[in-house]
């Protein structure tokens, strides 16, 4: 398996289910910016569950040197890599800010993607799991920047899909919601809302292995978003969301 982002809880609780679930992969390449936790992770696997992983430092704020990556291949690609970053109120005008959303959410990620979905389409078998957001879904001003980057995240795992359909390599788009993370810790998240990593993985893995498309891990953020996604404009822009 190539997990991007792997300092992710969810990528790590989704490596965990598909372990204990009897998955079985001769390596698990584990794409970090933070390598001594990852390496944390990768002995803990490699105890308990007798996984062999590689620990590979990626730094999504800079183009990926590829050559690095030649030996890297799997059948399976997990990809939990993102940055909310400063909300609009702080952040609209902070240009480091927004670069980062937009580098590593969409940017540099998608060439990454691209180069692992290239050496799938040769070998004609393979999934590749994207982490989007519900953000994506409409522009909202609390957090249009994020949502911008995860939109375009988004529309590329859909033509993405479409294009490696007759090539036997499978693209799922997961549309998380609110998720108790590093990354969202301290705001002040609805708990019915709300999925833990672990809550998430095996919503994700389930998908996975009936080869879904789309997916949002708690059913009610499909209802939620198609309610926000049809207000008519003329009201939706005098709507504090």
């Amino acid at each position: 398996m190539i997990v991007i982002g792997s300092n992710s809880e969810v990528a790590q609780a989704f490596v965990e289910k598909a372990l204990s679930s009897g998955e079985k992969f001769e390596k698990i390449f584990l794409l970090t910016s933070h390598r001594e936790t990852t390496e944390k992770f990768a002995r803990h696997i490699d105890v308990k569950y007798i996984q062999t992983s590689e620990v590979i430092e990626l730094d999504l704020m800079k183009e990926s040197n590829f050559q690095e990556l030649e030996n890297v291949q799997s059948h399976l690609l997990f990809c939990a890599a993102g940055f909310l970053g400063k909300g609009t109120e702080e952040g609209l005008y902070d240009i480091h800010n927004t670069r980062r959303i937009i580098d590593i959410n969409y940017a540099h990620l998608v060439p990454l993607i691209t180069y692992f979905a290239k050496k799938m389409e040769t070998a004609r078998r393979g999934t590749i799991i994207g982490l989007s957001s519900v953000a994506g879904d409409r522009g909202r001003q609390s957090n249009f920047i994020y949502g911008s980057a995860k939109a375009g995240f988004t529309a590329y795992l859909s033509g993405l899909r479409n294009y490696l359909n007759d090539k036997k390599v499978h693209v799922m788009t997961v549309k998380p919601g609110f998720m108790k993370t590093k990354m969202t810790e301290g705001l002040p998240l609805n708990p019915a809302l709300t999925a833990s990593p672990a809550e998430a993985a095996a919503h994700i893995y389930n998908a996975y292995r009936k080869q879904k498309n789309i997916v949002y891990v708690l059913p009610v953020w499909r209802y939620i978003m198609a309610v926000i996604r049809n207000i008519p404009e003329l009201i939706f822009k005098k709507l504090k969301l």
